[in-house]
């Protein structure tokens, strides 16, 4: 085994001399004569670098043979010839292949490769992404006014707004030619108007823009008719606290009398509701003890005397009777402070209990006492018909 080996290096170092023989007759140096800076800053796969400036001779052998040991790595270099004596030394610290790779942290390009950059402060990155954004904004277009802005809003989304449906609803009653502005059926879609200023009415009747509330209310019996008491007793105010505008009372009713009252923050209209030129009618429900005479109601409706002056009722009629207890409902369109108590009992049928039903257009239905709801838009407009607005 041993002498096979040997057999093995005299033939690697024969076919060596050979080699070299015919690089010396060429002109070039054998690579034991060449000369290698250690400072050029190769990397230890590169010519120049640490690791076979070390150890020259035996740089060839110590690529084939990665995983033998420093004693073989020696004994190779030695056979190479050249520096033989000190390369196996040298490349045992500095250029074997399981060595510290101490070449790429010193000078030259492999000192530039392995040393890390320091990273950039956020803040340096953030305003450069603010530049390049700031660089590539496109600024508003500021184009002519030629023609001037329109005035006004749609008048589909007016419509839409006051509750009349979705703006395509909407759209759909203006090409049925169901909604007029000012007197005048609107043909065409896009006309603009001023809610503030336009009368709009659908089938005839005017629609509540969104600057005005209109309320009902089933005022319990007790409640003062006022928006504030300086008693402090309950009034119609504790009703609608929390709103954004002032709200106040349209007519009155007395404080024993239950039933529906109206508010609102529309000035003309309540001022028309009360007016006896406009005479809208408010029906009651009244709890009295008989028996009755058939012509009760004929002489409600030619009038009875007050201390004021006649009253007449425009129409009665008795709703329900259980033994001597009635219940009739009596509709007239005075507004006089207790005129349909004061009536009653002139004719000799004083009122246990009194609740107002109606007023105009208005029912107060299966509202709870002391519930308030807001009154839909349609109803709102019989109210303005009611009054001509």
């Amino acid at each position: 085994m041993r002498s096979s080996g040997r057999n093995s290096n005299r033939n690697h170092r024969g076919a060596g001399n050979s080699r070299d023989d015919r690089q010396k007759r060429a002109g070039r140096p054998r690579p034991e004569e060449r000369r290698y800076d250690a400072g050029s800053g190769g990397g230890p796969d590169k010519p120049g670098g640490p690791g076979k400036s070390a150890k020259p001779g035996g740089a060839k052998g110590q690529g084939r043979r990665q995983g033998q040991s420093q004693g073989q790595e020696g004994r190779q270099g030695q056979s190479s010839g050249g520096a033989s004596r000190g390369g196996p030394k040298a490349g045992a610290g500095t250029g074997g292949p399981k060595g510290p790779r101490t070449g790429p942290r010193q000078g030259g390009k492999g000192g530039a490769r392995g040393r890390s950059v320091p990273a950039r402060p956020r803040e340096y990155d953030a305003q450069i992404e603010e530049r390049n954004r700031a660089r590539h904004a496109k600024p508003a277009l500021k184009l002519p006014k030629t023609f001037g802005e329109a005035e006004g809003e749609r008048l589909q989304k007016v419509l839409a707004r006051a509750g009349m449906g979705s703006r395509r609803a909407c759209e759909e009653l203006i090409d049925q030619r169901r909604v007029e502005v000012n007197g005048e059926i609107v043909v065409e879609q896009g006309l603009r108007v001023d809610p503030e200023k336009d009368e709009i009415k659908v089938d005839g009747l005017t629609i509540a823009t969104q600057s005005y509330l209109f309320f009902a209310l089933n005022k319990p019996a007790g409640v003062v008719s006022s928006m504030e008491d300086p008693e402090g007793r309950q009034c119609l105010g504790d009703y609608v606290t929390n709103r954004e505008t002032r709200l106040f009372h349209v007519g009155r009713l007395d404080t024993e009398t239950e039933g529906l009252i109206l508010l609102t923050n529309h000035g003309e209209l309540a001022h028309r509701l009360t007016h006896p030129r406009y005479g809208v009618a408010k029906t009651y429900l009244a709890a009295i003890q008989g028996p009755i005479p058939r012509d009760l109601g004929k002489r409600l409706k030619e009038g009875v005397k007050l201390e004021d002056g006649y009253a007449r009722a425009d129409n009665f009629k008795v709703v329900e009777n259980t033994g001597k207890n009635y219940l009739v409902e009596v509709t007239l369109h005075e507004g006089r402070k207790h005129i349909v108590r004061r009536m009653l009992a002139e004719v000799g049928f004083p009122v246990d209990k009194l609740v107002r039903t109606r007023f105009g257009p208005i029912a107060l239905g299966d509202q709870k006492s002391g519930w308030l709801r807001r009154l839909t838009n349609t109803e709102v407009g019989m109210l303005m018909r009611e009054v001509d607005l």
